[in-house]
């Protein structure tokens, strides 16, 4: 799980996570109510949030891609390490007191596939939740809204592995065409 990026005279490789910034959707009722739960949680490393693409998010990690940030979670950490899907789940639970272990076990190659599960089960239900919101206590929260209504800022997710995403629809899979004969039988990524 090593960092993605450094700054200037930090190596992100080497210097350890003092600190770790997670960037979340603030119109996605799912990253709002995750956002509250993971504030309330005893942690061992600071979490700080900010909106994602927000002006705030712009002026402190000028070198994001501030759209991409909308649609995938990201976590930076102090040293300028930069974490993005599964990565930035597994890393935020490390930082929590309860469930760095959880986190230990996630980042094994097996943990890794759960984890990325999770992240592209939570993407359907941000597409399938467009509009709404949560009310009512963290303890006693109920959505309101109606599903499939609108866009979560996000996009559809496409990738040679012949998964694909689609806000209205969810998740399908349709393998690659091997119509010229020159088909990888490879790992597409």
């Amino acid at each position: 799980m090593a960092g993605a990026a450094a700054t200037g005279d930090r190596d992100a490789a080497r210097v350890p996570v003092l600190g770790l910034t997670v960037l979340y959707d603030a119109q996605c009722p799912l990253c709002g109510f995750l956002r509250d739960w993971l504030a309330r949680q005893p942690c061992l490393v600071p979490l700080r949030f900010v909106p994602a693409a927000s002006d705030e998010a712009r002026q402190r990690f000028p070198e994001l891609d501030h759209a991409a940030t909308l649609g995938e979670i990201t976590v930076v950490g102090d040293g300028g390490q930069i974490y993005k899907g599964p990565a930035a789940w597994i890393v935020t639970l490390w930082a929590l007191r309860e469930h760095r272990p959880l986190a230990h076990r996630l980042s094994t190659p097996a943990g890794s596939r759960l984890a990325k599960g999770a992240v592209l089960a939570a993407a359907k239900w941000r597409g399938s939740h467009a509009n709404g919101q949560w009310t009512g206590s963290p303890g006693n929260a109920q959505w309101s809204g109606s599903p499939g209504n609108g866009q979560w800022g996000g996009g559809a997710y496409h990738w040679g592995d012949g998964w694909r995403y689609e806000p209205g629809s969810g998740w399908t899979y349709e393998p690659p065409a091997c119509d010229s004969g020159a088909c990888s039988t490879g790992p597409t990524r």
